[in-house]
């Protein structure tokens, strides 16, 4: 697993936050501390910080939930640029990518709720399996 912090030399360095962690249930909460902890130190304001703190929740859990089943587990990726206005997150996984399940542990509310918490989203599906969700949000 690599990790890369959002502090750097120069100002691009430091609007930048890309981690990599293994798609298992403490992963949710190590995902929601860097995304809020990054969000705050490019100055996002409280709203924001808010809505990123749940949206980012709810699409780790996500992956850990269903990214991967029927498979060993696999990594979870969160990468977070900003600039002068919009903080971008993209959360993604290398599984089965996005189907149908009529076995779901989960409530169904996931996407629903990223919609309401961002200011615009997009799910992008890999040729080979996988999911990317693209999160933006205004400082």
């Amino acid at each position: 697993m690599s990790t890369e912090d959002a502090a750097g030399a120069d100002d691009t360095a430091e609007r930048r936050l890309a981690r990599e962690w293994p798609a298992l249930p403490p992963t949710v909460a190590a995902a929601r501390a860097a995304a809020v902890e990054f969000a705050a130190a490019v100055g996002a304001g409280p709203a924001a910080v808010a809505a990123i703190k749940l949206a980012v929740s709810e699409a780790v859990t996500n992956i850990v939930l269903h990214a991967y089943r029927g498979l060993e587990t696999g990594p979870v990726e969160l990468v977070a640029d900003c600039d002068t206005e919009i903080i971008e997150i993209a959360v993604t996984d290398q599984g089965v990518g996005m189907v149908p399940r009529t076995d779901s542990p989960g409530s169904g509310l996931g996407l629903p709720l990223i919609a309401q918490m961002t200011d615009t989203f997009e799910i992008e599906h890999g040729e080979l399996g996988g999911t990317r969700l693209r999160m933006r949000f205004s400082l």
